[in-house]
C-alpha cells in the first residue's frame, strides 16, 4: 500500500493519481500498486510540483517497514538516524532556530 499527499499540483497530475489510487480526502491518495507504477506516479508528481509539496510513503524492508520521500519545499524533512527515519523541522523564514543560541 502507498500513500501520496500533494499540494498545489496541476489537475492532470491529480487525474493521473486518481486513475491508480483512491483520493480519500482532498489531495491524499491511497492504494496498492506495483513498484513500477508507484515510481512512474512519483516521477510525474515530482516533475510538476513547482511551488507545491508532495510526500510519498511506501513499504520497504527496514525496521520501520516504510520509506518517506518528499518533493518540493517543506518545513519537515526526513532524517536518517542509524537506519531509523525521524522528521526534522526547518525553522520558519526569518526566525531563529533553537540551535542558533
Amino acid at each position: 500500500m502507498i500513500t501520496i499527499s500533494v499540494t498545489a499540483v496541476p489537475p492532470h497530475v491529480r487525474g493521473a493519481l486518481t486513475r491508480w489510487l483512491l483520493e480519500v480526502t482532498p489531495q491524499l491518495y491511497v492504494g496498492t500498486v506495483s513498484a513500477k507504477v508507484r515510481d512512474e506516479l512519483w516521477d510525474a508528481v515530482r516533475a510538476s510540483i513547482a511551488d507545491g509539496t508532495a510526500v510519498l510513503v511506501h513499504p520497504t524492508n527496514n525496521e520501520q517497514g516504510f520509506t518517506i520521500d518528499i518533493a518540493g519545499t517543506r518545513r519537515r524533512r526526513p532524517l536518517d538516524l542509524d537506519g531509523l527515519t525521524l522528521i526534522a523541522f526547518e525553522p520558519e523564514a526569518g526566525k531563529e532556530s533553537i540551535t542558533d543560541f
